[in-house]
């Protein structure tokens, strides 16, 4: 568990290292508080639905966003953006690359076609290993001496 809520305890930090276990395990939080609160949201949109009736027609669709685990759902998405990003260049920099690779990343997964051949590459690119020992951004994050630095 400690490992699922470190990105968020390290919120800004986008220097230094992330391991696989971390980018990862933070991944799956997000998945399963995001399906959890999609879940929620439509086994209640019926009741939004009965108590406003303004909301018929073309609203509708966003009447689901703004009811409570819509709106939670929403918070949780701007709670976690800035640790995904820093875990996503920490990650990165554990490959010994810049996190400006993220951007290109980012841009070039925008393009139709090609863009999903980039998603792929990020993702497997964030199931490689690091580099062994430290490097030019930090020291290695699975090295027990240097574990003290991320507690």
């Amino acid at each position: 568990m400690r490992w699922m809520i470190l990105p968020l305890k390290r919120y800004f930090e986008f220097s230094g290292r992330s391991c696989r276990r971390e980018y990862w395990l933070f991944a799956l939080l997000n998945v399963i508080v995001v399906v959890g609160l999609v879940i929620l949201m439509m086994g209640t949109a019926g009741t939004g639905a009965m108590l406003s009736q303004e909301m018929a027609g073309a609203n509708e669709p966003f009447g689901l966003l703004m009811g409570g685990f819509g709106l939670a759902l929403m918070a949780w998405g701007l709670l976690v953006f800035i640790p995904s990003l820093a875990v996503t260049v920490r990650r990165f920099h554990d490959r010994d690359m810049s996190g400006w690779w993220y951007a290109a990343f980012i841009f070039g997964s925008l393009i139709p076609f090609i863009g999903f051949l980039i998603s792929i590459g990020l993702i497997v690119l964030m199931a490689l290993p690091g580099t062994a020992g430290p490097n030019r951004f930090g020291p290695d994050p699975r090295d027990p001496a240097g574990a003290s630095v991320f507690e």
